[in-house]
């Protein structure tokens, strides 16, 4: 069947299940949850869902961790459950992308657990075993290799120790999770997130890292020999028999590697994630290392994929999802005194670039990164074992609070708001991480009251994003790359244009943009203030104009 590109139409809203409705007071989110806030996502004007893992896990990982990919974990419900959310999705116009974490399952898993009981059962090749490890590090801070006394071997684990990595090598492997995805397919899901894609392959050579403090050896595990076949051969095999979608989280991934990935004539993935753009905070690309914001680097970063994959491939647009921090009070924004100026300011910018927008759920709310007496309150496993890796190298404790509260990953996980009540709305009983202590000020139901609020402004945005073909095809150009104050660009057309013009600062700003059109005729489409004044933005002001003959 021939891929109709739909994703290029979507607008994806990230569901992170756990915390995102409670329907059975428990105190975790479920599918039933989800069910129940459809028509909340209808009307916010989203028409692709991407939703976290559900499948059966013993969650060391929230559930990146699968020991069945084919069962629902009982705390999200059954599989009844899931297919009655699915039909109700597509009720709505609503299409569905699961998660499908390719790399790595559960120690749990029967695949593993045959795998380790001896050394010439069949199974013990769909893992990566070695008697004498190398010294790779992963992606939480650990040694990749962990031992297991039963037959004396190593296992290689690029993440938790309960998340042993598969080897690909393997064509039953690969012919495993072919079956995984056409068992969704036929359900009617309508493709998949690719977890950490690019690490499926590794350099069978097996050498020694040098240098880095973590992730030692990431140049034979990221971007591997055979990523390339093996996503073909994937797409080749299933996907290019349905009318799907791929989307593949990456990392370290440079523009080649991306025009790789998505070049429709390659046949491999529809999009990738790549996160440039939201380590521009990031020392050496290491979350836990923090430097200041610069705008010029920022748009440098965006503008390198923008115009990269212009006439090759698809963009995604993010800032946030189940990995990032809240962006309110980051990308040099405010999360107080300009926390709805500057929020709605982030969403003109990022949604109106070439690409698919990608929402993370409490985003369209401003939802602010968890505030936490001590850090002993993150549960996050990365967040953990991290802050044990910094106690190691004695760095101060000042540093490292710092460092874990600006980089867990909790920041994103807590629970929905959806009102002011206790839990604010997510569960009637205190849930599995607490709620932030600002739902008296954020929360879906007071939103829906003003009018003017960032939810309402969502909506008027993805209503724009739907009427104006521009936005898909339009060209696009950076107009002030060097202006350290000023993120402005347009998408032109034949005769017409978007323009965008976003302030990120916290004073007014001198911009005479407008006088470069003269002699078009303009009308406003998004403003985030009620006027804008000749050659001014003010603080955080974000417009979107329309130029036409």
């Amino acid at each position: 069947m021939e891929n109709t590109k739909w994703f290029k139409d979507a607008i994806i809203y990230q569901i992170y299940p756990r915390s995102f409705k409670d329907s059975n007071g428990d105190g975790m989110g479920d599918i039933r949850g989800i069910i129940e806030k459809l028509d909340y996502l209808k009307e916010l004007g989203i028409n692709c869902v991407w939703l976290s893992p559900v499948y059966e896990s013993p969650m060391e990982d929230n559930g990146y961790d699968i020991s069945d990919y084919k069962k629902i974990h009982e705390m999200f419900g059954t599989m009844e459950d899931f297919k009655e959310m699915l039909d109700e999705m597509h009720k709505r116009g609503i299409r569905l992308i699961m998660d499908l974490v390719a790399n790595h399952p559960s120690n749990e898993h029967e695949w593993f657990k045959k795998s380790r009981e001896s050394e010439d059962n069949e199974y013990r090749d769909y893992y990566i075993w070695r008697k004498k490890p190398n010294n790779w590090t992963g992606f939480f801070g650990e040694k990749a290799w962990e031992y297991d006394e039963k037959t004396n071997s190593y296992y290689l684990h690029l993440f938790a120790k309960g998340q042993p990595d598969v080897n690909w090598e393997n064509p039953k492997v690969r012919e495993a999770y072919k079956d995984i995805i056409k068992f969704y397919l036929d359900m009617g899901v309508d493709g998949f997130r690719c977890d950490v894609i690019n690490v499926i392959s590794k350099d069978q050579r097996f050498k020694n890292g040098r240098n880095p403090l973590i992730l030692v050896g990431k140049k034979y595990f990221i971007n591997g020999p055979r990523l390339h076949e093996y996503l073909q051969e994937i797409n080749r095999d299933v996907l290019s028999n349905y009318d799907c979608m791929t989307v593949g989280e990456t990392t370290f991934c440079n523009l080649q590697d991306m025009k790789d990935m998505t070049a429709e004539d390659r046949h491999e993935l529809s999009m990738v994630f790549n996160f440039d753009h939201t380590s521009v905070d990031n020392f050496l690309g290491v979350k836990w290392l923090m430097r200041k914001f610069k705008l010029t680097r920022f748009k440098k970063r965006l503008d390198k994929y923008q115009y990269g994959l212009s006439d090759i491939g698809w963009n995604s647009l993010f800032y946030e999802n189940h990995d990032q921090r809240r962006s309110v009070g980051r990308f040099n924004t405010c999360d107080k005194e300009y926390r709805i100026e500057s929020a709605k300011m982030l969403a003109t910018t990022m949604y109106f670039l070439k690409g698919t927008p990608f929402v993370y759920q409490g985003q369209e709310i401003g939802m602010t990164n968890y505030f936490v007496d001590s850090i002993d309150e993150f549960v996050d496993v990365e967040s953990k074992n991290i802050t044990e890796l910094m106690k190691k190298l004695h760095l101060p404790k000042w540093y490292i609070e710092k460092s874990i509260r600006n980089g867990s990953r909790d920041n994103s996980r807590v629970p929905m708001h959806w009102d002011d009540s206790e839990f604010a709305g997510f569960s009637t009983v205190r849930p599995w991480l607490n709620v932030n202590k600002n739902k008296n000020e954020i929360n879906v139901e007071q939103s829906q009251k003003d009018e003017n609020s960032i939810l309402n402004y969502y909506k008027k945005l993805f209503k724009v994003y739907k009427e104006y073909d521009l936005v898909r095809d339009g060209v696009y150009k950076d107009l002030l790359p060097h202006h350290n104050k000023i993120f402005a660009y347009e998408r032109r057309g034949k005769n017409e244009l978007l323009l965008v013009m976003s302030n990120f600062s916290k004073k007014d700003v001198k911009c005479n943009l407008l006088n470069k059109y003269k002699d078009y005729n303009n009308k406003i489409l998004l403003n985030n203030y009620e006027t804008l004044e000749d050659g001014k933005l003010k603080p955080y002001q974000s417009v979107l104009l329309y130029i036409y003959k």
